[in-house]
């Protein structure tokens, strides 16, 4: 029972934070930039999502016709359709207004409200631009895919700890993710590291 209750609050609090993402998306706001840099990875999923949103109002339209005689039904049916289009749309929204984000401290690798690691600059051995289309789970490792791909790859000289959906840790040591624009990322994220080599050498 604890355990149902606690997926249930998990999921609760999941569902807030993708209406709350749609809020700052209507209104053109980011979450959690501040004074760092954004990097968007929505891009390689927008065509999908659009089009799983198109599909989703069509058997809304569909729904509605097919049980418009019974009114109880049909208001059931209803809502539940035109909810499944505000989730698609909202998980789109996620993913617009919580960027990867890199500051002068760490880079913060995000996937809508689902994933949210943070790397400290320091502990980053390794970044290059990496084009990857399949991807296998293995300990130590984090793939991040959008669109079922990822094209960073960053290497720690020692692990961070990922938090999963349900909050269980892992520690990983090699995180792959999306970026709309990975080759910026990568010169941004070589720059920060040789800024911070210099600052500890003076």
């Amino acid at each position: 029972m604890r355990g149902a209750l606690r997926i249930a609050r998990i999921l609760a609090r999941h569902e807030l934070r993708l209406m709350a993402s749609l809020g700052l998306w209507v209104a053109r706001r980011a979450h959690g930039v501040r004074g760092g840099t954004a990097f968007g990875y929505a891009r390689g999923q927008a065509a999908l999502m659009a089009g799983f949103a198109f599909v989703c109002a069509v058997e809304t339209v569909a729904m509605s016709v097919l049980v418009g005689d019974w009114p109880a039904v049909h208001a059931v049916v209803l809502f539940l359709d035109v909810y499944t289009v505000v989730f698609v749309v909202a998980l789109h929204a996620a993913s617009v207004v919580r960027p990867h984000v890199l500051d002068a401290g760490a880079l913060r690798v995000r996937r809508a409200v689902h994933v949210d690691l943070r790397i400290p600059l320091e502990r980053i051995a390794s970044v290059r631009r990496e084009l990857r289309m399949t991807h296998e789970e293995a300990a130590g490792e984090l793939d991040v895919a959008v669109g079922s791909q990822t094209t960073v790859t960053v290497e720690l000289t020692e692990p961070v700890t990922h938090v999963t959906f349900f909050g269980h840790r892992r520690e990983v040591r090699v995180v792959r993710f999306h970026a709309d624009d990975p080759d910026g990322l990568v010169r941004a994220l070589t720059a920060g590291e040789q800024a911070g080599e210099r600052a500890a050498r003076a």
